[in-house]
């Protein structure tokens, strides 16, 4: 989870807004999506191609490299002129801690037993970068904040991965924890809306119906790796978006099991041709002198 914690800036919500289709951001997508695959390994050309086909110049894409390089995410090796890049052991375990949670997202109902997870945990205003910390961890676990220093989940099996975000934020002297079921005392409906925006969420799942059951591709693989990566990219923000609760929590007509299914979908039915176009470029970057 520390690998992971290292690059999440780039998806929570302060990233997304700075970078939400930015250079580093695909360039992390393209990496999961075809890279790791592969061995995890992949020449400078093939990556400034990916992302100018997605609109990313080529200084850019450069920039993209060396930021996420200087992360201890990738590794260079120079063959002659030319420079091919691996994935480092943290930007592999990134990369794979990432898909798991990306591609299981959503990926079916799950029970719930009626348990909660109430974490309360104080840091001080005047500790940004520690709060920020926190509630990044926290947010990539489901948790959501009614009030100031309270976090909750209705799910009482993320005790561990709760303890180990407070234990390596070295907190485990002013947070504590309980677990169990609600006991009917106050309005749960407004603890739900106070920790999570499910309103945002919502509209952000049916925007992403609308886009890509209309999206038409054109006839060219290129165009069904564009397409392919901008699909994954704006799937992958949904884990820091929504909670995922149970449905016993939510309305009947919740969109999110919708948005999967759409999601899980184009990619199987893309992902032959967008990896043709990837080996493709990979060719081309490969007998370039």
């Amino acid at each position: 989870m520390v690998e992971l914690a290292k690059a999440l800036e780039i998806a929570t919500p302060a990233g997304r807004a700075r970078e939400a289709a930015g250079a580093p951001a695909l360039l992390l997508t393209i990496l999961g999506e075809f890279v790791l695959p592969r061995g995890g390994e992949v020449w400078t050309g093939t990556l400034v191609a990916a992302l100018g086909a997605l609109g990313v110049e080529e200084k850019s894409a450069r920039q993209a490299l060396s930021r996420t390089a200087a992360q201890g995410l990738l590794s260079p090796a120079r063959h002659g002129r030319r420079v091919r890049w691996s994935l480092t052991p943290a930007g592999d375990r990134l990369l794979r801690e990432g898909a798991e949670r990306i591609y299981g997202f959503m990926r079916g109902p799950h029970d719930w037993d009626g348990r909660w997870l109430v974490l309360t945990a104080g840091v001080p205003e005047a500790q940004r970068r520690l709060r920020h910390r926190l509630r990044t961890r926290l947010t990539w676990l489901g948790l959501g904040s009614p009030s100031p220093g309270l976090w909750v989940v209705p799910d009482a099996s993320k005790e561990t991965a709760v303890r180990e975000v407070i234990t390596e934020l070295g907190l485990g002297d002013r947070a504590f924890a309980w677990t169990g079921p609600a006991t009917g005392i106050g309005d749960l409906a407004a603890l739900i809306a106070a920790a999570w925006d499910l309103d945002d969420v919502e509209q952000r799942y049916l925007a992403f119906i609308d886009r890509f059951t209309t999206l038409r591709t054109a006839d060219s693989e290129q165009a069904v790796f564009t397409a392919q990566v901008q699909l994954i990219q704006e799937w992958r923000r949904f884990p820091f978006l929504d909670p995922d609760l149970p449905a016993e929590l939510l309305r009947p007509d919740w969109p999110g099991p919708r948005a999967a299914a759409v999601f899980h979908d184009l990619r199987n039915r893309w992902h032959r041709r967008a990896q043709a176009a990837w080996e493709s470029m990979d060719d081309e970057a490969a007998t370039r002198t």
